[in-house]
């Protein structure tokens, strides 16, 4: 999964194709958990981009987003946004992907 470099690369990616933006940090457990299952999530979704932004390095944007608890998750289409799967809490597998299958 490639990492988030700048605002400037946030805005051009999600204003093309569809992409999904993890926000995640290395101090996070819960993060930690979901890494090992996530290649086979980009692997199963190719149709999407996955990009990971460091919530430590983007606070900025995190507060734009009304991203407050991670690892959380959303999606654009285009620019638009299609989904979001924002909460504090551990998330599974099945539950990411239950969420990718849900997005219009």
């Amino acid at each position: 999964m490639e990492n988030l470099q700048s605002v400037e690369q946030f805005e051009q990616l999600k204003s093309q194709g569809q992409t999904i933006f993890m926000f995640s940090a290395n101090w996070c457990g819960d993060c930690r958990f979901i890494d090992p299952f996530m290649p086979a999530i980009e692997e199963k979704y190719s149709n999407y981009s996955f990009i990971k932004v460091d919530r430590d390095e983007f606070i900025d944007l995190c507060i734009q987003l009304d991203v407050f608890g991670i690892p959380s998750f959303i999606a654009y289409k285009n620019g638009e946004e299609v989904g979001r799967f924002v909460s504090k809490d551990r998330k599974t597998q099945a539950e990411i992907e239950s969420f990718i299958d849900g997005l219009k």
